[in-house]
């Protein structure tokens, strides 16, 4: 029978040890990639299209699809978006 292995084993053997560049890029894309679901899950339950949403903002449908696709967000689009769909941003300290 193998071994097994945890999460963080597995994240460090593929993605690097913490404080590396590589495991850095991967939590970056990992945020990024949870914060597109947040907000494409929250748009579907609201029934909004990506256009809809789109001109909430001021934005256009495309920033919305490569948001939701996982790319990188600004903050301040961020809280115009979690506005528009009635969400709460908190920050923590860790």
């Amino acid at each position: 029978m193998g071994r097994l292995i945890n999460a963080k084993e597995l994240i460090d053997k593929r993605y690097g040890k913490r404080g590396t560049e590589s495991r850095e890029k991967f939590r970056e894309d990992a945020f990024s990639f949870y914060f597109g679901e947040i907000i494409k899950n929250r748009r579907k339950e609201l029934k909004l299209s990506q256009n809809d949403l789109a001109e909430l903002i001021g934005k256009k449908r495309p920033y919305i699809s490569r948001i939701e696709n996982g790319e990188d967000i600004r903050l301040s689009n961020f809280s115009l978006i979690a506005n528009a769909l009635n969400l709460s941003i908190q920050l923590t300290a860790i």
